[in-house]
């Protein structure tokens, strides 16, 4: 029988188990070993039971255990103990609470997806787990951060297979009563709730749960709620489900609807107003209409509001690939904004005009949702070195006449939560070299003096740590597939081969990603027999363990799924492969310490950053990766092994998967496997070891999200927080108003002349130029205006290459003509090819860069070839 209606009873605890229920939901526990102990203590199988999630533990442990544990002197002394852990974690001073510089009061960071738990299942793939990381590497650090996000109702899907290996999509229902949240409620007890406006005079409302992530308040929007229609609480139904206006929906609660939430969050808590507002990804950008709404409440017009929003606002791309950015049809947009829906004093065609791809290669029709976050941000930036190169060459089209060198968005390359993705394993060989205190202070802040201690541990404490994590993945492995195959409909007596897959002794390479195609999941199918002789090769075996979700809407990436399994099905290397469905954090804290080799073979420069192997290093295991994203940055041979790129101009896309492949499988045949079964004097692969050893202590620091979070912090968060404090009312009317008058002035700016005090073709070393330029500036005066030189080595098309902008000074009064003379030194610094140009930027207090109005005047042809601007 189905029941007619459902319930939550939660437990009733005994006064002295009363702080259990805090430490259940506040997220730390995910992270904290003590406290997750502790619940572990409770109840060991119901503990597992649970999947390790305090909530559901609590929920399930009979009355008698509850009153015994209430009574027990041992029990209670370490219950005070870990409650005493957290109150002074979320109380103390932290790494930013010592900072000098004035940093913001609050910092509000938007994001679609969160991967905090597998308790919290509200995340699909990288973007929700780095969001996450995020939160709680704030948490750790004090950074006083509001995360602001979704509550979707089924989360992302789950994935079974198929009896023939074809991706099965499943949509659980979750009851957000069951999970580590509270409602956020009013004084009189009733629960908080947004209203967005939509066409039609219908209205779209949204209650406010509050998950607690350490010091970090997450406040995630649900639209099922009993006043909302039956289409309007469907729309938090499913993490990137359904079509365009659903989706469009979403994200106008996400931005609109969470800057609404952050307010009643700030007037219920008495938390400090966000100084600055961080967009992670494009999904959130519509935060930037509320606030210039609300700034217009204020007394602000448009332009100055929209100054006022800039100055404050940092936006994060994640995507290389303009494929990967959402984007709506004009009208649709246009029907959802003005005076019949939402934001009905703010004029549409000035919404619209931030998200329209107006550049050359652009679709005129179409609103672009990363396009309208950097036109409502004054800082952005990449997640990796090579992304911020990708993602400056994509937008360069909205910062027209500068190089994609110039244009102002900047690179954080993302880190990983350490405290997350160890394994507790490895953080006790950490602890009992250094002291638990100091590891997790290394783990969470990053401290290279502490990771150099890694150097101390022996050869055979790491080895033995290595096969012990490998023999657990093998377990779980075993574990995972046997219940994969009975959904697959296998009975009992056809599984009797499971008990001899994968080998702790064996070298186990791991592969588990989202599963769109530049991923190439199928790379190492590529040549079948030669992977099946690595696979079986008699004296030096790989193994292999594979995971990864397809989209649901992606048939391509389901029939990569499909061939892989079905080459895993064969007989002949089934216990040397193996495809788990399912990929989420629960598998991924397993999977990473396990794997020897972590396998990572995008189409470069697809992969923005790629966080799993940073995940994996930080347990031990060695990178096997194309030089894409992090490892693109941080790559040395004492980490791992770069896959050659087969990317040159020309390469069909058949013969780069044939080249890319053959250099895998070399590499594989020649340099790895022999490294890892090869045994030195010791009996031990030394080699080995001394790769995993320089992994640890000098990759170790550089990828956590500590030292992230940090970087955002010092180069985003605190000149965004200067910036908003600087941008008062009268200075963003008097700024709007300056940039209309430059825009509207800027076709009269000219170079008119250029002189230089050497004339020949060749120079030393050392010589200083006395640059002298003459220029026209119309209706704009020295004050509005940067003139500079720009110089720097030339390649063979005269292009200026590793510039150096070198400020030039006006000299005097104008000529009768209206023209300005500027002059300045300019040191020829470089040998070889060597060149010059000269140009003028707006120049303002306010701005944060002199490409921010993608304005620029410079010499005409003509002039530069009259000039002589190169030196060889």
């Amino acid at each position: 029988m189905k029941a007619i209606r459902r319930f939550t009873v939660r437990p009733v605890l005994p006064d002295p188990l009363r702080p259990l229920s805090d430490l259940a939901r506040n997220l730390r526990w995910s992270w904290h070993a003590g406290t997750r102990d502790l619940f572990r203590s409770v109840d060991p199988e119901r503990w597992a039971a649970a999947g390790g999630d305090p909530v559901r533990l609590l929920g399930s442990v009979a009355t008698a255990r509850l009153t015994e544990l209430a009574g027990d002197r041992a029990f209670l002394d370490r219950l005070d103990t870990v409650a005493g852990d957290l109150h002074a974690y979320m109380t103390g001073d932290r790494w930013y609470q010592a900072q000098t510089d004035r940093l913001p009061a609050a910092v509000a960071y938007f994001s679609p997806e969160f991967g905090i738990t597998a308790a919290l299942p509200q995340y699909s793939g990288g973007l929700g787990i780095l969001a996450g990381d995020h939160l709680k590497a704030a948490s750790d650090l004090g950074v006083p951060l509001i995360g602001v996000g979704l509550l979707y109702r089924h989360g992302y899907f789950r994935q079974s297979l198929s009896r023939d290996g074809w991706q099965q999509e499943h949509y659980p229902v979750l009851d957000p009563n069951e999970l580590p949240l509270d409602q956020l409620k009013e004084p009189d007890g009733t629960p908080a709730q947004v209203t967005l406006a939509l066409p039609g005079d219908r209205s779209l409302r949204a209650r406010i749960w509050l998950a607690q992530v350490g010091r970090v308040p997450l406040l995630l929007l649900d639209s099922d709620v009993e006043e909302n229609d039956l289409g309007e609480r469907g729309v938090t139904d499913r993490l990137y489900g359904g079509g365009s206006e659903h989706r469009l929906l979403q994200e106008m609660l996400l931005g609109i609807g969470g800057v609404r939430a952050v307010r009643a969050y700030c007037r219920l808590t008495g938390q400090a107003a966000p100084e600055v507002f961080h967009t992670n990804e494009g999904h959130a950008g519509f935060l930037g209409l509320e606030r210039i709404a609300e700034l217009r409440a204020s007394g602000l017009d448009f332009d100055a509001a929209l100054e006022a929003v800039r100055a404050g606002t940092v936006f994060t791309t994640h995507t290389p690939v303009p494929a990967g950015i959402d984007r709506f049809d004009r009208e649709l947009v246009a029907r959802h904004f003005g005076p019949h829906a939402e934001l009905p004093n703010m004029e549409v065609d000035r919404v619209l005009r931030l998200g329209m791809e107006t550049y050359p290669g652009g679709e005129p029709n179409l609103f672009n949702m990363a396009v309208m976050g950097l036109r409502l941000a004054q800082r952005a930036n990449g997640v990796s070195l090579l992304h911020g190169n990708v993602s400056r060459e994509m937008f360069s089209g909205l910062w027209p006449g500068f190089d994609p060198e110039e244009v102002p968005i900047t690179s954080v390359t993302n880190g990983v939560h350490a405290p997350t993705w160890v394994a507790p394993e490895v953080f006790r060989l950490g602890a009992r070299q250094i002291g638990a205190q100091r590891a997790e202070e290394a783990l969470s802040v990053g401290d290279s003096d502490r990771w150099d201690s890694v150097a101390d541990i022996p050869d055979q404490d790491i080895w033995e740590l290595r096969r012990s994590l490998r023999e657990l993945l093998v377990m779980e492995v075993r574990e995972r597939l046997r219940a994969s195959w009975r959904q697959r409909g296998a009975g009992t007596a056809e599984l009797g081969w499971i008990d001899g897959v994968l080998d702790p002794d064996v070298l186990t390479i791991g592969f588990a990603r989202r599963v769109p195609s530049y991923k190439r999941l199928t790379l190492m199918l590529r040549d079948r027999e030669r992977l099946m002789d690595l696979l079986l090769h008699p004296e030096r075996p790989v193994q292999i363990v594979v995971a990864g979700k397809a989209h649901p809407a992606d048939e391509g990436g389901k029939r990569l799924i499909q061939e892989l399994v079905r080459f895993a099905d064969d007989p002949r290397v089934r216990h040397r492969i193996v495809f788990l469905p399912d990929y989420g954090m629960a598998m991924a804290q397993k999977l990473y310490p396990g794997c020897d080799i972590w396998l990572n073979n995008p189409l470069r420069p697809l992969e923005a950053c790629g966080t799993s192997g940073m995940k994996a290093a930080l347990n031990g295991c060695l990178n096997l990766s194309v030089l894409d994203g992090w490892w693109n940055e941080w790559f040395q041979p004492d980490f791992g092994w770069a896959i050659p790129t087969a990317d040159g101009v020309g390469t069909d896309p058949d013969r780069r998967d044939a080249i890319e492949a053959d250099a895998l499988y070399d590499l594989l045949e020649q340099r790895i496997t022999p490294r890892f079964y090869e045994r030195g004097e010791s009996g031990l692969p030394d080699r080995w070891i001394e790769m995993v050893r320089r992994t640890l202590s000098l990759l170790g620091p550089k990828v956590l999200a500590g030292r992230m979070v940090r970087e955002y912090v010092e180069r985003l968060y605190a000149p965004a927080a200067h910036a908003h404090r600087a941008m008062d009312m009268d200075s963003a009317r008097a700024l709007a108003v300056w940039k209309a008058r430059v825009r509207a002035a800027w076709h009269g700016v000219t170079v008119d002349h250029v002189e230089t005090s050497v004339t020949a073709a060749t120079a030393e070393l050392g010589t200083t130029l006395a640059l002298r330029v003459r220029v026209g500036l119309g209706d704009l005066g020295p004050d509005d205006v940067e003139v500079q030189a720009v110089a720097g080595r030339v390649d063979e098309e005269d292009r200026i290459t590793d510039a150096t902008a070198v400020p030039l000074k006006p000299v005097g009064a104008p000529d009768p003509e209206g023209r300005w003379v500027y002059e300045g030194p300019l040191s020829l610094d470089r040998t070889g090819p060597f060149g010059y140009t000269v140009r003028i930027l707006p120049g303002h207090r306010l701005l944060a860069s002199g490409a921010e109005l993608g304005l620029v005047a410079v010499p005409s042809e003509d002039l530069a070839e009259a000039a002589g601007l190169l030196m060889r």
